[in-house]
């Protein structure tokens, strides 16, 4: 969801940015989309994928902002 905060993306690309199995982000794109989350359009053969609604890029960012805070404030480990 970050990535696609950012802007247009295919699964290739999602798959570099995160680091998990092509498949497995395949299946999140398609819970996404049923969720109406995420939108998909072809591009030639390839198929893009970009967050419904600008105020989701919001949403996302905050949820980030939020778990930055967290972690930042936890207590170090010994």
């Amino acid at each position: 969801m970050e990535r696609l905060g950012r802007g247009e993306a295919d699964v290739t690309t999602l798959t570099e940015a995160t680091g998990a199995a092509r498949t497995s982000v395949s299946q999140h794109l398609a819970k996404l989309r049923l969720a109406g989350l995420v939108v998909a359009r072809k591009d030639g053969r390839r198929v893009v994928y970009s967050l419904r609604h600008g105020h989701l890029r919001r949403l996302v960012g905050e949820a980030l902002n939020v778990a930055d805070h967290q972690i930042g404030s936890l207590p170090p480990h010994d």
